[in-house]
């Protein structure tokens, strides 16, 4: 699994980055922070050298987006990414950050271009909190494809992107992770529930007032918190 995410939130100006890949140090080279400018991650590009170019340019004044165009200009950058993105963060200015990955169950869920059912506690935190994009035309290139996705999107937590995995969003990095791991979790849960035998859905009434419960931002924020302070225990140099 990978995916870099930088966030900030606008309520207390706090940054924040969270990256996962196979690459080794990955901690170390990709995610740049600066107090009262912002954090970027450059796992796109692996070069070192583009974090305090792009946090130069927005002390600036510079807005990330014109940063980046300015940095990467030239240079080769993972264009599908930024194609997924950035509609997302234009179309829903609530969000901080927005995960993706090709993850093993969310993808081998997203192959039925179907919602996650309220099966589990678990899954009513995207009840009626989630969507599916339908349309799949191989890499993400133009710029359209990710304005689709938004829409799928909607004001929803999570969309299911057919025959390609999960996307999540949230008003902190913290949220919009955890929202991922757990839809991938619940994705894990519905094919093993399925391939068992038929599972009984929790009613409409109650999954409702779950997802009112448990799918909070704050919920997502706070769930993470435990798996945060893990990462920082064994991976010290995230935060060097």
């Amino acid at each position: 699994m990978t995916f870099s995410i930088a966030g900030h939130c606008a309520r207390s100006g706090a940054v924040g980055i969270a990256i996962t890949t196979s690459s080794i140090a990955v901690g170390a080279r990709c995610p740049h922070a600066r107090a009262g400018v912002g954090a970027v991650a450059t796992q796109n590009i692996t070069d070192p050298n583009l974090g305090p170019l792009l946090l130069d340019c927005m002390a600036e004044g510079l807005t990330a987006k014109q940063a980046i165009d300015k940095v990467v200009q030239g240079r080769p950058i993972n264009l599908a990414a930024f194609r997924i993105h950035a509609p997302i963060h234009a179309a829903r200015s609530d969000c901080a950050a927005a995960a993706h990955a090709h993850s093993l169950y969310g993808k081998t869920w997203s192959a039925l271009g179907r919602l996650l059912d309220p099966i589990t506690q678990d899954a009513c935190q995207f009840y009626k909190d989630h969507g599916v994009h339908h349309e799949f035309r191989g890499v993400v290139y133009e710029s359209h494809e990710g304005e689709n996705i938004a829409k799928s999107l909607g004001q929803g937590k999570a969309v299911i992107l057919r025959n390609h995995g999960l996307l999540t969003v949230g008003q902190t990095v913290d949220e919009a992770a955890w929202w991922f791991i757990t839809m991938e979790r619940c994705c894990q849960s519905q094919l093993l529930a399925q391939a068992a035998g038929k599972p009984i859905l929790i009613d409409d009434a109650n999954a409702t007032r779950t997802q009112k419960q448990l799918g909070t931002h704050y919920a997502g924020w706070f769930a993470f918190q435990n798996l945060w302070q893990r990462i920082i225990k064994e991976q010290p140099d995230l935060i060097e």
